[in-house]
């Protein structure tokens, strides 16, 4: 029995776009104002938080560049000649705001010059004893970083980064929608089985995607507590709940409208999410995992999640990241196998640093991230990439252009792999 739509009609799903779209406007001109006040101050007064800390050098002289989150949830950078250490502070800040600050970086990330009026040591959280933990379990300062990332979403070493963008695998360290799906399908598939007998015994009526399904979101959105609401993990967690809703209800999941909808309605909650690269990337992989699922759902189950979403994902996304991020390495045809040992391994070693054995894997992932010496640069011009997504939407409702898409990524990974 097919599923009832979350639209039965066009004309529904045309207005309710409308509507988010006029609440999205709406959104941005509040923001707007919020912003024009903010750039007419001489000067402002605010606490900051540190999220990282790095030295850097100019003309022989050294500076420090902090970047910094304020009490009201602004994400910029600023510069000091103060040799402190800024890791674990809280700041009193005298901002200078002006009009080369733009509305796009407002509502992303900017630069602003500062004076530092005030640094307080932050007070140290259960967060703080749990990365000493981690991090005390590894010799190498890269794996503690990469730990640390995976586990609780905290910034990796410049080195780090880009080793992994020359492995490919950037997806697996910053924490996502992929590593909440991990923690859902391992919490939830935990939880029912000692559901299950209980209410075959107690409580026969009652439904097993509620009770365990309300418990794993609780888990989820703890955990999203704990890690400090991440952005990629809050957008993440968004689309899970709504996601767990729609089964719950009963409606159509894998809809290309359902998709749009979740997509603006995310962007009416957090219209910054209008100016973040991440989110616009994790929008297009969900996009070629719906597009893919759309044309070989009636494959073995096991054939598409092992064959057709990680190799298809990783082809259909080249030129996209190819866009935007120019580093090659022939490492990278390894992402696709890597993701998909990602899957047991964020797990495993999650229970291995509970138990104090977090360095079992060191000498693996040591050899891992060496493995990449050499990187080359090529970007795919912006008219192509245009192109590109041009037949990607056109392939939702037309098979030959589904065909044409995979046959131009295969073509143009080809071109960036081997030639």
């Amino acid at each position: 029995m097919e599923k009832p739509k979350l639209f039965e009609t066009t004309k529904s799903f045309i207005w309710t776009i409308i509507f988010l779209v006029v609440l999205l406007l709406l959104r941005l001109f509040f923001e707007y104002q919020s912003y024009q006040n903010f750039i007419s101050k001489p000067f402002y007064y605010t606490y900051a938080k540190v999220l990282t800390s790095y030295e850097k050098s100019k003309n022989k002289k050294h500076y420090r560049v902090l970047k910094l989150c304020s009490k009201k949830g602004l994400i910029f950078y600023t510069t000091t000649h103060k040799k402190n250490d800024f890791s674990h502070k809280r700041l009193r800040l005298q901002l200078f705001p002006n009009k080369s600050i733009s509305f796009k970086s407002y509502l992303g990330t900017f630069y602003v010059k500062c004076r530092i009026k005030k640094v307080q040591t932050a007070p140290e959280t259960f967060k703080d004893t749990l990365l000493a933990k981690v991090g005390s379990q590894h010799q190498n300062s890269s794996l503690q970083s990469f730990y640390n990332a995976i586990f609780f979403a905290m910034p990796i070493t410049k080195e780090l980064r880009d080793r992994i963008s020359m492995l490919g695998v950037s997806h697996l360290v910053a924490l996502s929608g992929f590593h909440l799906g991990i923690l859902w399908g391992l919490v939830y598939g935990l939880l029912l089985l000692l559901y299950r007998p209980l209410q075959q015994r107690f409580f026969p009526y009652r439904h097993a995607l509620f009770d365990v399904g309300l418990i794993a979101m609780i888990f989820l959105g703890s955990y999203l507590w704990f890690v400090d609401f991440p952005p990629s993990l809050v957008r993440s967690y968004a689309m899970v709940l709504v996601g767990w809703i729609v089964l719950l209800l009963g409606i159509e999941l894998l809809s290309f409208r359902f998709l749009t909808t979740i997509i603006l309605t995310l962007l009416v909650l957090f219209p910054s999410l209008l100016v973040s690269l991440g989110f616009w990337l994790s929008v297009a992989g969900v996009f070629y995992i719906f597009l893919l699922l759309h044309y070989v759902k009636a494959f073995n189950k096991w054939m598409i999640t092992l064959f057709f979403i990680p190799f298809g994902i990783f082809i259909l996304m080249l030129p996209v990241v190819h866009t935007i991020f120019g580093v090659i390495t022939p490492y990278q045809l390894l992402s696709p196998v890597l993701s998909l040992l990602f899957i047991p391994f964020y797990p495993l070693v999650m229970v291995l640093h509970l138990l104090g054995l977090g360095d079992l894997f060191d000498t693996v992932l040591t050899w891992l991230f060496a493995l990449p010496q050499e990187s080359e640069e090529k970007l795919l011009p912006l008219w192509a990439m245009v192109g590109y997504v041009g037949i990607s939407l056109g392939a939702i409702w037309h098979r030959k252009l589904f065909y044409l898409l995979i046959g131009t990524a295969v073509g143009y990974g080809v071109y960036l792999f081997l030639l």
